[in-house]
């Protein structure tokens, strides 16, 4: 019997865990896993602390929240202590890992003016077609970096306006009219200049070398036009993020719909952007309403 298999045997017969918790820290578990292949890294039983740490920037890097680590890392943790109880393993590799303190933290977003001036900021050759369609879905979409950087020409319906995003929690997004129409000028003009004709490539975006562009590219393309742009704030793909649910939330949406459009796990994931949209109305009404 695998490992996976009997820690699942372990929450329900010796934790009694509940359905529900089982199936949370058995995907957690799969997570895991799929983490040390992607990197090339070893087997769940041959992890080492140096692994685990990876896995948890990893997280941070992805944008999730304080809670949704520390849940997962309470799994690992979980997980390693049953290795270490059997006799497998001498040392746990995740007690060492320090989670991040769970804490009301603010959200760094863009206001739309300074949308508007980020999106207008690339120019209207190759790469500025490539800049432009990139930062215009991220805005029309709220996908993580990750998700672009693996989004392939096969995902996209710009007939329809669709995006199928295969991240963390896969989905079907749709693409508003300016996206559309810069991803259409990009697909058009400029992806086959810098592909130089070749259909090698399945990715969505590509680099000057016709290759996938990487989550590191997509950082160097924020901060060049958050630059340009003149946004002093500290630009990173999980602002634009931020940018795409604060600015929903300011127009009417639900909570359930951005939970469902940005893949979070769970819907107190979403809860942090209501509360920065109450705030905004807040001070709004403080210094607009004559007795504020």
């Amino acid at each position: 019997m695998d490992s996976i298999k009997r820690f699942e045997e372990y929450l329900t017969s010796d934790r009694n865990s509940s359905e529900a918790t089982v199936s949370a820290y058995i995907g957690d578990i799969k997570e895991f896993e799929e983490f040390l292949h992607q990197k090339r890294l070893k087997t769940l039983e041959m992890a080492a602390s140096a692994d685990v740490a990876a896995y948890m920037m990893d997280m941070k890097e992805e944008g999730k929240s304080s809670s949704t680590i520390n849940r997962k890392m309470s799994s690992v943790r979980s997980f390693y202590a049953m290795l270490v109880s059997e006799g497998g393993l001498s040392v746990n590799p995740a007690s060492g890992i320090r989670s991040p303190k769970v804490a009301d933290r603010s959200v760094d977003f863009l206001e739309l003016e300074e949308i508007e001036r980020l999106l207008a900021a690339p120019s209207d050759d190759p790469k500025g077609k490539r800049d432009r369609a990139l930062l215009e879905l991220m805005y029309a979409t709220g996908m993580r970096a990750s998700e672009v950087a693996a989004a392939n020409l096969s995902d996209i319906d710009l007939r329809i306006g669709f995006i199928t995003c295969s991240g963390t929690k896969s989905r079907l997004i749709p693409i508003g009219r300016p996206a559309r129409a810069a991803l259409q000028d990009y697909l058009s003009d400029a992806r086959p200049a810098l592909t130089k004709g070749s259909e090698s490539s399945s990715a969505l975006f590509v680099n000057f070398q016709g290759e996938r562009i990487t989550r590191q590219g997509i950082w160097k393309v924020m901060k060049q036009y958050a630059g340009a742009a003149g946004i002093e704030k500290p630009m990173s793909p999980q602002i634009l993020r931020n940018s795409f649910a604060v600015h929903m939330l300011q127009n009417g949406a639900d909570l359930r719909s951005i939970q469902e459009l940005m893949g979070l796990e769970d819907i107190n994931a979403a809860k942090m952007y209501m509360v920065v949209s109450k705030r905004r109305i807040m001070d709004v009404y403080d210094k607009t309403h004559p007795r504020a």
